[in-house]
C-alpha cells in the first residue's frame, strides 16, 4: 500500500470537493480516498507502486473535469511563493473589477429611462460581464458530463430569467450570486487560516550545537542524540531533556495550560514549548518525525478522515438533494400550466427559482468546518480528539468510567501502616515486603521498595513469580514468600488476618503463615471532585473502577462522589465491567473510558469513546484511545464535552437554518410570492451566514 499527498491549490467549492473525492475512491488501484477541504489535501491510499502515476493522471483528470481552475499538486512540489500571491490577490482584484464594472452597467438603465433595446443591451453586457465566467464553466462541465453542477444551475436560472423577460432579475441574480461567491471565498479562507493558526505550533528551525558553533537547520536535520539550543522566546523544535540551564516556559501550545512551567537541568521539553527566559542546551530524544508537535498535527491533520454520523448524512444528502429539487423545477415548468391550461411564463419563473437554491453548498461547506473547528478548539485546550465522529460522541456522552489509580489519584502510593503479627517488627514485614516486590513495576510495589530505603540484594532473592494483579510469590533467604491481595492468598488456601482499611492491603506471609500486612495509600488529584460534580450537573452517570478491596474502593466512591464503583478488579475484569455498562446503556448514548495510558489499552478500545490522559508518551495509549489528554488533569475531560456540545450545537444551528430557509423559499416560489432574490439568499446568503457561524466552534472556552 502506498500513501499519496495531493494539495489541491484554489479548492473553493465544498460540493465540487465532495464530488473529487467520491470519484477517486472509484478509481481502479484505489483503495481510499479523502480529501479535507479545509486543508486542501486529498489524501490516497493506492495499492500498489506501479499504479501511483496512472492514478495521478485519473486525479488530474477528475479535477480538470469538474473544477478546471484547480492546480493538481504532488506532496513533493512546492509552489512558489509569488505565484501563490499572483493566484490568491490578482484574480480577486479582476474579479472584482468586472463586478463593479458589471454593477455600474447594471445600474444605468436601472436609473436611468432609456430605449427598451438599448436597455437589454445594457443588461446583456452587465450579465457577460458578471457571468460570462460562469456560463463558460457551465459549458465545459456540461461536455464533460457534469450537468448538476452549480455553474450551469445558475447559468440556466438566468437565462431563463431573460427568456421570460425578466432582465433586471436575471442580471441581479447573476451579480449577487458572485459577490456571494466573493465572500463566501473569503470566509472559508478566514476559516481555513484561523483553523491554522490555532494549530501554528509547528517550529520553523533549530539551532544546532556542532562544537562551539550554532547552526540553525531545518529541524528534520536534527537527530537523536544531537545538541540543540533553545533562547528566550524560541520555540522548543524537538524533544529532550534539558542538559543546561533552567527556564520558565509557556506550555499552552501543547498542554493548553496557561500557566508558566519552571524547567531545570535533567526535565524533560516537548517540542511546541515556548522557552520564555533562560537559554537553555538540549539534548535531542525523538526525531522530529516522532516529536511531540508532529504527533499532534498529524492526529489533528487525521481528523477529518474520520467523519462524524452528521457529516456522513449531509454527505448522502447533497447527493440526493440537487436532483430531486431539479426534477421538483422541471415538474413545477410544465406540469401546473398543462393541468390548470395558463401560460408557462409565470411557471417557467418559479421553476427557476428552484434552481437557484438547488446546490446544497451552505451544508456541504460548514458542517466539516464546524467539527474541524472544534476539533482545532480542543487541541489548542490540550485535548487531541482523532476525528469528527469521537468529537460527536463526546457530545453524546452518558457514562464516564474511570480507572481511579493515575486517573482520579495522583498514583503516587505511600506505605501508611504496618501491621505485623506476633513474633515480627515492622522492620521485618517491610523487609520481606520489599524483597519481594524488588522486580515489580507496579505503583504499589515501587511504593513498599522506596519506604524500606536499605540495599536490597536480588541474589537473596529465588524463584521469583508473579501473579497479574495478585501478587508475587518468591523464595526469600530459603522461605516461601507470599506478598499480595486476599485474591492471592485465597488462591493459595493460606488463611490471613482481614485489614479494613482505606487504601491498598498487601498481606505477607512466610512460608505458608500469614505474618502481617502492609497498607499503602493514594492521593487524590486536585481536581478529580470537581470534575465529577460537574459531569453530574452535565447529567452524566460516573463510575470508578479499582482494584482496591471493597471498602477502600467505596469509601473512595464516597468522597468523590461517583455513582457506581467496581472494586477488587484484575485488569482483564475491567474489560467485561465495560462490557456490561455499554450493554445496558441505551443506543443514544456513549460510554466514555478515561485512563492514564499503557495498562489502560484494553479498556481505552473497548469504550464507546476511550480517553487516555498524558497518553501521548505512549505509543499504546495513542493506538488504542479515540481522544488524548495531555495533561494529567481529569478535568479537561468536561472541557473536552463542552467543546463537542457547543461544536454540536452550532452544526445543528446550520443544518436547520440552511434547510429551514432553503424549504421556506422553495414552497413561496412554488406559489408564486418568492422572487430569485429570496433564492440568491437561500443559496448564497445562507452559505456565507453558515461559514460565518462555524468560526464561533474556533473559540476556546474552559
Amino acid at each position: 500500500m502506498v500513501e499519496k499527498e495531493y494539495i489541491l491549490e484554489g479548492l473553493n467549492c465544498a460540493n465540487c470537493a465532495r464530488k473529487i473525492e467520491e470519484l477517486t475512491n472509484d478509481i481502479d488501484g484505489v483503495d481510499s480516498a479523502f480529501l479535507d477541504f479545509v486543508s486542501k489535501k486529498l489524501k490516497v491510499k493506492v495499492e500498489h507502486e506501479d499504479k501511483v502515476e496512472p492514478v495521478a493522471q485519473e486525479i488530474r483528470g477528475i479535477v480538470e473535469k469538474i473544477e478546471p481552475d484547480i492546480k493538481v499538486i504532488d506532496e513533493h512540489e512546492h509552489l512558489h511563493e509569488y505565484e501563490h500571491n499572483h493566484v490568491n490577490g490578482e484574480l480577486d482584484i479582476y474579479k472584482i473589477g468586472k463586478l463593479v464594472a458589471g454593477g455600474i452597467f447594471f445600474l444605468i438603465p436601472l436609473i436611468l429611462k432609456l430605449n427598451i433595446k438599448l436597455e437589454i443591451a445594457l443588461y446583456a453586457i452587465s450579465y457577460i460581464l458578471v457571468g460570462g465566467e460562469v456560463l463558460l464553466r457551465a459549458v465545459k462541465n456540461v461536455l464533460n458530463g457534469q450537468v448538476f453542477d452549480e455553474n450551469f444551475l445558475m447559468s440556466l436560472a438566468t437565462i431563463g430569467a431573460f427568456l421570460v423577460k425578466e432582465y433586471p432579475e436575471g442580471v441581479a441574480v447573476m451579480l449577487f450570486y458572485q459577490i456571494g461567491e466573493l465572500f463566501q471565498d473569503m470566509a472559508v479562507d478566514h476559516s481555513r487560516k484561523s483553523i491554522k493558526s490555532l494549530l501554528d505550533i509547528r517550529p520553523d528551525y533549530a539551532n544546532l550545537k556542532k562544537g562551539n558553533d550554532i547552526e540553525k537547520v531545518d529541524p528534520s536535520k536534527v537527530h537523536v542524540g544531537d545538541y540543540i539550543i533553545v533562547k528566550p522566546g524560541e520555540k522548543v523544535p524537538l524533544d529532550g531533556i534539558i542538559v543546561q540551564g533552567n527556564s520558565m516556559v509557556d506550555t499552552s501550545n501543547i498542554t493548553g495550560e496557561s500557566v508558566p512551567k519552571t524547567v531545570n537541568e535533567g526535565d524533560s521539553v516537548l517540542s511546541g514549548f515556548i522557552n520564555n527566559s533562560g537559554l537553555l542546551t538540549v539534548s535531542v530524544t525523538k526525531e522530529f518525525g516522532e516529536s511531540t508537535v508532529s504527533r499532534i498535527l498529524d492526529l489533528v491533520e487525521n481528523a477529518s478522515s474520520k467523519k462524524a454520523p452528521t457529516e456522513n448524512f449531509i454527505t448522502k444528502f447533497a447527493r440526493y438533494y440537487t436532483p430531486i429539487v431539479v426534477v421538483s423545477a422541471i415538474l413545477l415548468a410544465f406540469v401546473p400550466p398543462i393541468v390548470l391550461g395558463t401560460g408557462f411564463s409565470s411557471w417557467i419563473y418559479r421553476a427557476l427559482i428552484f434552481l437557484v437554491i438547488s446546490c446544497p453548498c451552505a451544508l456541504v461547506l460548514s458542517i466539516p468546518l464546524g467539527f474541524f473547528g472544534g476539533i482545532g478548539a480542543a487541541s489548542k485546550s490540550g485535548i487531541l480528539i482523532k476525528g469528527g465522529n469521537y468529537l460527536e460522541g463526546l457530545s453524546q456522552m452518558g457514562t464516564a468510567v474511570f480507572d481511579k489509580t493515575g486517573t482520579l489519584t495522583k498514583g503516587v502510593f505511600k506505605v501508611t501502616k504496618i501491621n505485623p503479627e506476633e513474633g515480627y517488627t515492622e522492620e521485618d514485614i517491610l523487609k520481606l515486603a520489599a524483597l519481594s516486590e524488588a522486580y515489580s513495576n507496579h505503583p504499589i510495589g515501587k511504593s513498599i521498595v522506596n519506604a524500606f530505603g536499605g540495599k536490597i540484594n536480588r541474589e537473596d532473592i529465588k524463584e521469583y513469580k508473579e501473579f497479574s494483579g495478585k501478587g508475587v510469590k518468591a523464595n526469600i533467604f530459603e522461605s516461601e514468600i507470599l506478598s499480595g491481595n486476599k485474591k492471592l492468598f485465597n488462591e493459595q488456601k493460606v488463611e490471613i488476618k482481614k485489614i479494613d482499611s482505606y487504601g491498598t492491603v498487601v498481606y505477607i506471609a512466610k512460608d505458608r503463615k500469614f505474618i502481617g500486612s502492609v497498607v499503602i495509600s493514594d492521593e487524590l488529584k486536585d481536581d478529580s471532585i470537581d470534575t465529577i460534580e460537574n459531569l453530574k450537573n452535565l447529567g452524566v452517570n460516573t463510575v470508578m473502577l479499582t482494584g482496591d478491596n471493597k471498602k477502600a474502593g467505596d469509601k473512595m466512591g464516597k468522597i468523590l462522589g461517583v455513582d457506581k464503583v467496581y472494586s477488587e478488579l484484575l485488569p482483564q475484569d475491567k474489560v467485561s465491567i465495560l462490557e456490561d455498562i455499554i450493554k445496558s446503556k441505551g443506543d443514544a448514548k456513549k460510554v466514555v473510558f478515561l485512563g492514564d495510558g499503557v495498562n489502560d489499552a484494553p479498556v481505552l478500545a473497548r469504550a464507546d469513546i476511550g480517553v487516555a490522559m498524558e497518553g501521548l508518551g505512549s505509543d499504546a495509549a495513542i493506538e488504542a484511545s479515540d481522544v488524548v489528554i495531555m495533561t494529567d488533569e481529569p478535568k479537561k475531560l468536561i472541557t473536552g464535552v463542552n467543546i463537542a456540545r457547543r461544536t454540536k450545537k452550532i452544526v445543528k444551528e446550520n443544518i436547520i437554518f440552511a434547510l429551514g430557509v432553503k424549504v421556506i423559499v422553495l414552497i413561496l416560489g412554488a406559489i408564486g410570492v418568492a422572487t430569485m432574490w429570496e433564492a440568491v439568499f437561500a443559496d448564497v446568503g445562507v452559505s456565507l451566514i453558515a461559514v460565518l457561524n462555524s468560526l464561533r466552534t474556533l473559540k476556546v472556552e474552559e
